[in-house]
């Protein structure tokens, strides 16, 4: 433990002294909006950029423009250090009265990037409504394309890393890593950590807006963006035409909180993989019983601690970590089970490794650096006030765990950076949502949804006046719109098209039936490459659906 104390130390130290930026403030004297303050746009209006669109020279989407926007680092400095973001654009071809102006897109992450939504969406609704809107991509700041983007130990996901079940003694080797990893970013970035969090994020959204020369947006947000897109709408309720949100994050819970309420539905979904699995014994041959696929499962993570495998062409080796790391995944997309259930069938009746070759290569690979992982850490660990004792998670996870075992020490060491975390909110948590004088808002949210569980659909409702909550009964999709339900996309385009909203009164407005189970096939996929997606992120092409599409 005095190697971690160390660590701490070092990050503490960062946070006490930072790095000096010419213009910028130290974090310390950095002005934070509050949870309920209600921040004047106005004293956005300064030190803006201007987008120079040119063709993103993208073969299958020639129209395609792309831009970098410079925007203030310290929205409390306008005039101060500037970074840049990576935005690009699908430009209406409706005639100009028809037009409706730009929606913005986000796909959540924290930090994922939006570049590949607009063509993507406006591909996947009638094409006489994609027509009358510019459809608006970006890279979060610190991210992807954005400049600078942040990276603070590009080995971080390299394989094979410590276990992540406690009762295998590697509680201190991942204590040393999340220590020594909030120092690294703290080394060499501590005068951006504090401006990447959501409320900066919207800000950035709002330099979008003036740069585009609109007085009002649309936007489209999944996961983290349903964060992004109501902060914004509370900071600029004007400045809102039309705001859809999938997948919701509830709009006061804690980050931590949040993280368990993860765990608790990711063991529902990894139940109802193993209930699947378990009906299609003819097919897998694990079983015809959940438990007995749940056992092959850790028979499974359990010969990988003694004997991992080749991960190639990733690096390194796939043990437990590797291995749960592959099939966390599911319980976003279910489309991802006859894979999954391949991989065990293939490892346990065949002694064939390959089939999990692949799908780690697919799904959990570690890419050129560490991706979005500093943007999820300075996003979640900044904004709330998180736990600073092992001892207090140790048995606050353990509880946990004794429910939720799937995913609970797997989702709890992605976190603990936040123990080390230089810049750390209030108790307060996030900025208050309360939608004073927002339009009326679409929301999206499935009953089994594990990465934003339906209380946060709920929540966010009740937080919004005037909102309506489209609800997936039985549906487990996370961000449930744009795979082919006519009752859910049909109901985005209403809205799209000319305002339309359902008209059921009450917390849920609207109910649409769940997808069908994807049918039980024994996968034999050629084999894959390594994907360029290191953090739990992992996105595949847009198109693929097995795609998921970041952590939050």
């Amino acid at each position: 433990m005095k190697k971690v104390i160390a660590l701490l130390s070092a990050a503490a130290a960062f946070t006490a002294v930072g790095a000096v930026v010419p213009g910028v403030a130290p974090a310390s004297a950095v002005p934070r909006t509050t949870a309920g303050e209600q921040a004047t746009p106005e004293l956005n209006d300064t030190g803006q950029g201007t987008l120079d669109w040119q063709s993103c020279n993208d073969p299958t989407t020639p129209t395609l423009q792309c831009a970098m926007l410079e925007v203030p680092l310290d929205y409390a400095h306008p005039h101060g250090t500037k970074i840049k973001i990576k935005v690009d654009r699908l430009p209406a071809t409706a005639p100009k009265a028809q037009q409706q102006g730009p929606i913005l897109l986000n796909p959540g992450g924290p930090g994922d990037s939006g570049l590949w939504m607009p063509a993507y969406i406006a591909g996947a609704i009638p094409k006489d409504v994609a027509a009358t809107y510019d459809w608006i991509g970006f890279d979060p700041r610190g991210t992807n394309a954005s400049e600078p983007h942040v990276t603070c130990d590009a080995h971080f996901f390299d394989g094979e890393r410590p276990d992540y079940q406690v009762s295998q003694g590697t509680s201190q080797a991942w204590l040393e890593k999340s220590a020594r990893y909030a120092a690294d970013c703290a080394a060499n970035w501590s005068w951006f950590l504090p401006h990447m969090t959501t409320v900066d994020n919207a800000r950035d959204l709002d330099s979008i807006r003036r740069a585009l020369g609109v007085k009002k947006i649309n936007f489209y947000g999944g996961s983290w963006g349903t964060s992004l897109g109501s902060t914004y709408g509370q900071l600029f309720p004007s400045h809102v035409r039309r705001m859809v949100l999938d997948s919701i994050v509830g709009p006061s819970i804690s980050w931590y909180d949040h993280n368990i309420l993860q765990d608790k539905e990711h063991q529902r979904r990894f139940d109802a993989f193993a209930a699947w699995t378990a009906k299609a014994d003819s097919v897998y041959h694990l079983g015809t019983d959940a438990a007995d696929v749940e056992k092959a499962y850790y028979q499974v993570e359990a010969d990988l601690r003694t004997h991992p495998v080749d991960a190639s062409p990733a690096p390194g080796k796939i043990g437990p970590a590797e291995f749960e790391d592959t099939f966390y995944g599911g319980g976003y997309n279910f489309l991802r089970w006859p894979r999954m259930a391949t991989v065990l069938s293939a490892y346990l009746t065949k002694h064939d490794t390959s089939a999990l070759n692949i799908a780690y290569n697919r799904y959990a690979a570690p890419g050129a650096d560490d991706g979005t992982f500093p943007a999820y850490n300075a996003v979640q660990c900044t904004e709330n006030s998180w736990p600073r004792d092992w001892e207090f998670w140790k048995k606050d996870q353990a509880k946990v765990d004794a429910v939720a075992p799937f995913y609970t020490y797997n989702n709890m060491w992605f976190n603990t950076a936040c123990m080390f975390w230089p810049y750390q909110g209030d108790q307060k948590g996030r900025l208050k949502i309360t939608g004073k004088g927002l339009p009326p808002v679409l929301l999206f949210q499935a009953t089994e949804d594990a990465a934003t569980p339906f209380q946060g659909g709920l929540a966010m409702q009740k937080a919004l006046p005037g909102s309506k909550l489209v609800v997936q009964e039985g549906g487990s999709f996370h961000e449930i719109l744009f795979h082919g339900d006519a009752c859910l996309d049909d109901t985005f385009t209403a809205y799209l098209r000319d305002g339309s909203l359902p008209t059921g009164t009450g917390p849920i407005a609207k109910t649409c039936a769940p997808e069908a189970d994807p049918a039980p096939v024994y996968v034999t996929p050629p084999p894959a490459t390594a994907k360029s997606a290191a953090t739990a992120a992992r996105p595949l092409a847009a198109t693929d659906p097995e795609a998921i599409h970041g952590r939050l």
